[in-house]
């Protein structure tokens, strides 16, 4: 036989057991192979010839070590004991399955099954292990987890990053190439230049094996001993499984680019067929018993199907799917009376450390802000009070420390990441927008992550330090939004977004940290977010602005002397439409006052709201002052005369004289 068994001193209990996982997911693809050629379902995503991976995995860890899963690991999800009518209506967009039929295949997790499926850029669930890897090196619990991914998705930037700060943190994860030997259509020879994917692990200083995929036995020894080891002492491991994708990268797209001869040598390797043959051989196994497991694997397969195509297509609920987008979020809370005067930087500070002292499950992590203490020196002491395993230096990845964030939510623990400057924010854009964001909305799964965001200009730092990219991700439902321009709601919003399920993106205007003062009150409180502040009432121009943009407008509003209403909006996603509605119509007259670049920012939004919902109130065009549509200047003079204020000044004239 092409595969070689030992049986390595395995029970026949065991390897009957193996055998029985092997032959479920194998007689599940065969029906949707068939119900697929009949038209019945529209697509499918065949692991054949690749189950001794996912069900060695599943069989080897312990039920409650969270499994990351792509495309051909339904081996998992059937050891793992996943109801088989919710997984059939989940495949088909029916809402018995996990996503509320929002999402497809295996795009979803239920972690009452130690699952967490993958999304389509196929590299963010191995920070997302590593993150899972850390909750449970924190809690000192002796676990591991375990990410699946295919030699493809090792060419990702993801598969660095994530490999990299595990091995720095020594995260007990395992990550698991399927080496398939085709991502799609190309070859390993166009994905990689070394001989096997594992020789990589030296430059990681990290432990890794290569073996057979196929052989049940290998991939189930290999994973469980590993494991076993890893939870004694936590540190990372590469294995590289190599099997063979029989099928298409999915049905429709077939293997006509395969070369026969290299089809028919695998074929030779099938893992069920060698493995059946093997335990018949050795007695282990006997026909009526075999005949048994899959007639008992067929009624249940049939049962399932007749559930799936039982239950009737989903009816949308505009109102559910909106209200799915974000997970509830506490209420807030009072201030004291008390206050005292603080600058913008300490009340951030300040509110951290409550935050600290309030969870002893917070972690925060950014470059460089243990001993340094940050770049602005926000942290500064940090270590000392609270200690390097919840104050973390990080590498330079972001995505992976945005990541692991994220699995780190999924353990348990509420995280910060900060990005040292907002510009930096697109080395994780990725798992921000595509994992942060949607999680709760695809499968119900909180996303307990706040993202610190130094943002502006005003210090000559250039276009790489400089920006204002809120609108990139006001665009994306799922996320928070908020911008606080006073030392008050620094220190309430952030707590907020502290105490909220949600992700929130907290940005912070540098110009403000140490030039902004006030009055903050004492102890724990919260702002609400989604609701904005009115800095001063007036019956002339509504000015509605938030950040630095809070300054300029009240300097605006002295400077030409008028009688303006100024609301300070504070959290920009969700907007508080309420605010806005009631200032138009105190004023009738409305500028929107950004320091982002004009075309694409929040204005032309918030200027398309007023038009359409308030045109009949409006006594002038709506106004929008932004700054220049270039990158940020590095020189002062150019720099000034990017920003808006100036400008503003002249259009604020014209609009309450029109």
């Amino acid at each position: 036989m092409p595969i070689k068994y030992a049986k390595k001193g395995f029970s026949n209990e065991t390897l009957l057991h193996l055998y029985d996982q092997l032959a479920k997911p194998r007689l599940i693809e065969e029906k949707m192979l068939n119900l697929l050629r009949q038209g019945r379902i529209s697509k499918w995503f065949s692991g054949i010839g690749q189950e001794a991976i996912s069900v060695g995995a599943a069989c080897a860890l312990q039920p409650d070590e969270l499994i990351f899963t792509m495309h051909r690991n339904l081996g998992v999800f059937t050891a793992r004991d996943m109801p088989l009518d919710r997984l059939f209506c989940q495949w088909q967009g029916k809402r018995l399955g996990y996503t509320k039929a929002r999402d497809r295949s295996f795009h979803f997790g239920a972690l009452e099954h130690g699952i967490v499926g993958m999304i389509s850029h196929l590299g963010p669930q191995l920070s997302l292990a590593a993150g899972v890897a850390m909750a449970h090196k924190l809690n000192k619990e002796g676990k591991v987890s375990l990410a699946f991914t295919g030699e493809g998705a090792t060419s990702q930037g993801e598969f660095h990053e994530a490999l990299n700060v595990a091995s720095v943190w020594k995260l007990p994860v395992i990550f698991l190439i399927e080496n398939n030997g085709y991502g799609l259509s190309t070859r390993p020879n166009e994905q990689y230049a070394c001989k096997d994917l594992v020789d990589r692990a030296a430059g990681y200083g990290m432990r890794s094996a290569k073996i057979d995929g196929n052989n049940i036995l290998e991939v189930y020894s290999t994973i469980k001993k590993v494991a076993e080891e890893m939870r004694k002492k936590p540190e990372p491991f590469l294995l590289e499984c190599v099997t063979f994708r029989m099928r298409g990268h999915e049905e429709a797209s077939g293997t006509k680019y395969v070369p026969k001869a290299l089809m028919d040598e695998w074929a030779l390797k099938d893992p069920i067929e060698n493995f059946e043959k093997w335990l018949l051989k050795d007695g282990v196994l006997d026909e009526n018993r075999q005949k048994a497991i899959k007639d008992r694997h067929k009624k249940d397969i049939q049962k399932a199907v007749e559930v799936m195509f039982a239950e009737p297509e989903p009816v949308a609920d505009t109102e559910e799917e909106l209200r799915d987008v974000y997970a509830p979020a506490p209420v807030p809370v009072a201030p004291a009376d008390q206050v005292k005067e603080l600058r913008f930087i300490d009340a951030i500070s300040e509110g951290m450390r409550l935050a600290m002292q309030r969870h002893s499950k917070l972690v925060l992590m950014g470059q460089d802000i243990a001993d340094y203490g940050g770049v602005f020196k926000i942290t500064q002491g940090f270590v000392e009070e609270f200690g390097k395993d919840r104050v973390r230096n990080t590498p330079l990845c972001e995505s992976a420390i945005v990541g692991i964030s994220l699995g780190l939510s999924m353990g348990g623990y509420k995280s910060m990441v900060e990005m040292q400057f907002a510009d930096f924010v697109t080395c994780g854009f990725n798992q921000i927008i595509n994992n942060l964001a949607k999680l709760h909305w695809r499968w119900g799964e909180k996303a307990d992550v706040v993202i610190r965001m130094p943002t502006g200009g005003g210090t000559g730092a250039g276009p790489f330090h400089s920006q204002s990219n809120e609108a990139w991700f006001t665009h994306t439902p799922g996320l928070k939004i908020v911008y606080p321009s006073t030392p008050a709601d620094a220190k309430g919003l952030l707590l907020a977004a502290f105490e909220d399920p949600n992700p929130v993106m907290f940005f912070e205007h540098k110009g403000l940290y140490r030039s902004e003062s006030g009055a903050v009150p004492e102890g724990f409180y919260t702002v609400e977010i989604g609701k904005a502040r009115q800095v001063r009432q007036g019956k002339q121009v509504s000015i509605l602005t938030y950040g630095l943009g809070v300054r300029w407008a009240v300097q605006l509003a002295d400077e030409l002397g008028l009688d303006a209403d100024i609301v300070d909006l504070r959290s920009l996603l969700p907007l508080d439409y309420q605010a806005i509605e009631t200032s138009v119509k105190r004023t009738n007259r409305v500028m929107i006052l950004h320091e982002d670049t004009l075309f694409g920012g929040i204005g032309g939004e918030i200027a398309a709201w007023i038009s359409e919902h308030l045109f009949e109130y409006l006594d002038a065009p709506v106004a929008r002052a932004a700054s220049l549509d270039t990158p940020v200047p590095f020189a002062i003079p150019l720099e000034q005369n990017f920003f808006p204020v100036e400008r503003a000044k002249k259009q604020l004239k014209q609009l309450v004289s029109y």
